[in-house]
């Protein structure tokens, strides 16, 4: 039986034709929902989530590709583009009855957020941005051998065929790599979380390829579109990152700030991970954003 967080209930929403996501619910008052990274599920919250729900009733759905969620055929460019996947976030919403509310993404789903936040300002109260900076400038601070640290973003940006092979073929090597390299403690991800990852990763490689090569393409066009038409994000909006600005040479907070005028930024000494290291900051950092 797949694990999930303890306390909430589970089941499928449809969001879209034919899309349905998977989530976990629970808690009472403010809608809040959280957006899982990658390599992972909506477990990845298992600890933040129960630490909010005594103030919000929390949602965390896994992601359009990911997880127990519906794992489209990628049959047109934005099938798995962020602002498709964000629509599902809302669409999400609004199945709940929620009219407002905050959002929190980590890694893949804290690219869902930010555009969701640019595409429905009218819709999120509040922006949580967990360990990344926007897709635009993402490409733009890798170069040269520091790029390295990102290898598998161009290696899923090639076109369709050798990565999904490649990937599928070393499944367990290659997203476990990522939960060995990117972890800071070796008691963050317990063996059976782990086993859990590896699992849903193993069957949705085709889908986590689409969401990365839409990362390479429409979704810089989006980007790009917003910056040229000085949209920001409306609302509150605070990012945990990890010391990116030092590791590949650049400023994280000024790459932040041309697109949000309501900006708090923060670094961590934990790893990626962080919402699975550092519980309880991450909850208290969402605690105090939801408060602004």
């Amino acid at each position: 039986m797949a694990l999930t967080i303890p306390g909430f209930t589970t089941g499928s929403i449809g969001v879209a034709d034919g899309i349905e996501l998977h989530a976990a619910v629970g808690g009472e008052g403010p809608p809040l929902v959280l957006l899982h990274g990658f390599p992972q599920t909506h477990l990845m919250w298992r600890h933040v989530a129960p630490a909010l729900a005594g103030h919000h009733t929390v949602v965390c759905p896994d992601l359009r590709g990911y997880g127990a969620s519906s794992k489209p055929d990628a049959v047109a460019e934005d099938t798995y583009a962020k602002r498709t996947m964000a629509a599902d976030i809302v669409q999400l919403a609004d199945a709940l009855g929620f009219d407002r509310f905050a959002l929190v993404g980590h890694d893949r789903g804290a690219h869902v957020a930010f555009r969701a936040g640019l595409d429905h300002p009218d819709r999120i109260t509040h922006l949580g941005i967990l360990d990344i900076v926007p897709t635009l400038d993402t490409w733009n601070v890798l170069r040269g051998v520091s790029a390295a640290v990102g290898f598998h973003l161009y290696l899923m940006a090639q076109p369709p065929g050798l990565p999904e092979q490649l990937i599928a073929n070393s499944a367990d090597a290659f997203f476990g790599h990522f939960l060995d390299a990117w972890s800071t403690g070796s008691d963050a991800i317990p063996p059976d979380v782990r086993a859990e990852y590896l699992r849903a990763c193993r069957d949705a490689v085709p889908s986590i390829v689409a969401d990365y090569r839409a990362t390479a393409t429409v979704d810089i066009a989006h980007d790009q579109a917003d910056l040229d038409a000085g949209n920001r994000l409306a609302m509150p909006v605070t990012v945990v990152q990890q010391d990116w600005g030092r590791q590949l040479g650049f400023d994280a907070a000024a790459t932040w700030r041309p697109w949000a005028g309501d900006l708090r930024h923060f670094t961590t000494r934990a790893g990626h991970f962080m919402a699975e290291e550092a519980p309880e900051d991450i909850a208290a950092l969402i605690l105090d954003l939801v408060k602004r």
